[in-house]
């Protein structure tokens, strides 16, 4: 058996890379587009200042890429290294996205990303504006495909369990590439990162009208970033009610979690704002609830009930004990592969082998299993509530009150005021780390959700680690973790350091209104 230290240790360097990685990410993904609106207007009117704003931006776009690379090519080497039982029993399914992410999107993105920096006085403005295009399809592309591997985590369809192989092959591709979990968590993270591009430049450009410099510049920035920004938190909302929608068709077990609803309640089910949890007795001490909303959202109907979390330990229960009867069949098999008899009784089980798998974390001969054992089992197959219940509604409250934001500087945009509001401006400076930290938030209740399992009811996650000793996951996690804070310290000291330095790093001297009216027009 595996033990515990070393499982955990395995999930909090994968959890620390990530993360770390995800710092870089969305804003990439939000940039490249700001960039192609900003080269776009540029192509259309001429207007140099829009140029020198797409390279700009297309600056700190392009410090950020070249840091989430870095830290990115780390993670995908922890699968074979941390995570090798996990590489072995679903490779052939999960390495096609990541393979072909590698070979179309990642090669696309960064050939395109060359032209986009070298190809200014090389190319005409036509081309350059092609290529900053591709290089945003490049780079969400490259998103689609490993958000289709992560989707199929979450909701392991196209594939089967294959005893003569002991792995999981894949039997449908297309089904693998329209999951409907992958294809909602795309749309969502891509917003998301939009969110992020957005307010980074609002951020930016709202500190250089309060300090009254490179006026022009980001006045033009602001309302670019507020339009783009508006449109994208409510599609990080709406979508974000579609990606609901699959978690409670895939994922039972995460949406009870997340609305720490220990009972089945009356369809529709009533949505928790805030709550009183006794993760003890496995109750809700109080709670504040809007009636039938989660019921809408979770079921898409008024009378399909959401199951909560007793009804669900006692179903995970019922497939524990038939999952362990799919371990003593497939051990059967591994021992005589012409064996009728394990060959009837796992096919009668199979859909329930992950279930039995659970029980390893205990004890590695079946015939041992205690009734004990089967409750550990069950209880994991629950999430930490607490933890779920207010990480989705520290996630959610920062999308409302980033909606908030960009209406007010959408419509002051619209209206030509917000220069004469600087609290408002104040209040998008404020507000930078609002979307790095939502996103942050969003994965954990994504991937701390999905426990027990590393491929949802499939494979747990103290079966895919690799046998490493705990000493040496030490060493690379505080390894990982020191050279991590590294790279963000030198990001963030350039980020600060172009930012300060504005479009007059670009040698074309600043953007205050009697040099933008001249820059403007030539």
């Amino acid at each position: 058996m595996i033990s515990e230290q070393l499982v955990d240790l395995s999930r909090l360097q994968f959890a620390a890379t990530a993360m770390y990685h995800f710092l870089f990410v969305p804003l990439t993904i939000g940039m490249v587009w700001l960039l192609v609106i900003m080269e776009s207007v540029y192509v259309m009117t001429g207007k140099v200042i829009w140029k020198d704003m797409t390279r700009f931006w297309g600056k700190l776009f392009g410090i950020n890429f070249a840091l989430g690379v870095t830290t990115g090519i780390t993670m995908e080497f922890q699968f074979g290294t941390n995570w090798a039982y996990y590489s072995h029993y679903v490779g052939d399914i999960f390495g096609a996205p990541l393979a072909i992410e590698g070979l179309m999107a990642f090669f696309l993105e960064s050939t395109f990303i060359g032209l986009f920096f070298f190809g200014w006085d090389r190319l005409s403005k036509t081309q350059h504006l092609l290529v900053t295009t591709l290089m945003a399809v490049g780079t969400n592309l490259s998103a689609l495909w490993i958000l289709i591997a992560n989707g199929w985590m979450q909701n392991p369809v196209g594939a089967e369990f294959s005893y003569e192989t002991m792995r999981m092959e894949m039997v449908d591709f297309w089904a693998v590439i329209f999951n409907p979990d992958a294809q909602a968590k795309f749309v969502h993270t891509v917003s998301a990162g939009y969110v992020t591009g957005a307010m980074f430049v609002l951020s930016i450009s709202s500190w250089y009208l309060l300090k009254g410099r490179d006026v022009e510049f980001a006045k033009r920035s602001f309302r670019v970033a507020s339009a783009f920004g508006l449109a994208s938190v409510l599609s990080v909302i709406v979508l974000g009610d579609e990606s609901g929608y699959t978690v409670g068709e895939a994922q039972q077990t995460k949406m009870a979690a997340l609305e720490a609803m220990w009972e089945t309640e009356p369809a529709p089910a009533g949505l928790k704002l805030i709550a009183g949890i006794n993760e003890a007795e496995q109750k809700n001490d109080w709670e504040v609830e809007i009636p039938y909303v989660m019921g809408l959202i979770g079921t898409r109907s008024v009378d399909k009930q959401i199951p909560g979390i007793h009804e669900i330990k006692t179903k995970n229960r019922e497939r524990v004990i038939r999952g362990i009867e799919a371990v003593k069949a497939l051990e059967a098999l591994r021992k005589d592969r012409n064996d009728e008899g394990a060959k009837q009784l796992f096919e009668q089980y199979k859909a329930d082998l992950g279930f039995g798998f659970l029980v390893k974390q205990y004890t590695d001969d079946m015939n041992m299993v205690t009734a004990e054992m089967i409750d550990k089992a069950v209880n994991n197959t629950v999430p930490g509530v607490t933890p779920m219940f207010w990480s989705f509604r520290v996630m959610v409250g920062l999308g409302f009150a980033m909606l908030a934001l960009f209406a007010l500087t959408f419509w002051t945009s619209l209206k030509g005021t917000f220069m004469k509001r600087p609290w408002l401006l104040r209040t998008a400076l404020w507000m930078l780390p609002a979307p790095w930290i939502a996103c942050e938030v969003g994965w954990f209740v994504a991937e701390y959700g999905r426990q027990p399992w590393t491929i949802y009811g499939v494979l747990p996650t103290h079966m895919s680690v690799s046998t490493l000793s705990v000493e040496s996951l030490y060493g690379s996690l505080f390894g990982f973790i020191g050279f991590y804070t590294v790279l963000l310290v030198v990001e963030m000291y350039l980020m600060v350091k172009f930012a300060r330095m504005g479009p007059g790093s670009l040698g074309t001297g600043r953007y205050d209104n009697e040099v933008a009216h001249h820059t403007a027009h030539a």
